[in-house]
């Protein structure tokens, strides 16, 4: 079973990271850039959600506060958190639901896929690049 520890984007990037998967997930790229914008936005609802999960109930201010992101972005992730079916409101602030362990699970799933096809194609770009250098 995975439990929410396991599941913070910055340790599945360390992992990646020293796989080789990932190595700068900073790039300056038109063909990139939407696939690190959408990672960096599910790390924030991840840390958003494992916040929640520890001080719950807890409202937008203090989810703010403690993660140092703007209300604006704590609403947003709040309100797909709540479509998601992850959190519900209550009036001391926002509390987890039970489909919180299915989703982890889910989404290891989605990123050990991912990371196989992320380790493909570095490993086709790479042997590409050193053709390349040999041309």
């Amino acid at each position: 079973m995975v439990s929410e520890t396991d599941l913070t984007i910055p340790n599945v990037i360390t992992c990646l990271a020293y796989r080789g998967v990932v190595t700068d997930m900073k790039g300056h790229s038109v063909l990139t850039s939407k696939i690190e914008a959408e990672v960096e936005l599910l790390e924030r609802h991840v840390v958003m959600l494992n916040a929640i999960k520890k001080h719950e109930p807890i409202g937008i201010i203090r989810l703010s506060e403690l993660l140092d992101i703007p209300q604006h972005k704590v609403r947003y992730s709040l309100r797909i958190l709540e479509q998601e079916g992850l959190i519900n409101p209550s009036p001391e602030g926002a509390i987890t639901t039970e489909k919180l362990t299915e989703f982890y699970e889910r989404v290891v799933s989605i990123l050990d896929r991912m990371e196989g096809t992320v380790g493909k194609l570095k490993g086709e770009l790479e042997e590409e690049s050193k053709k390349n250098a040999k041309d």
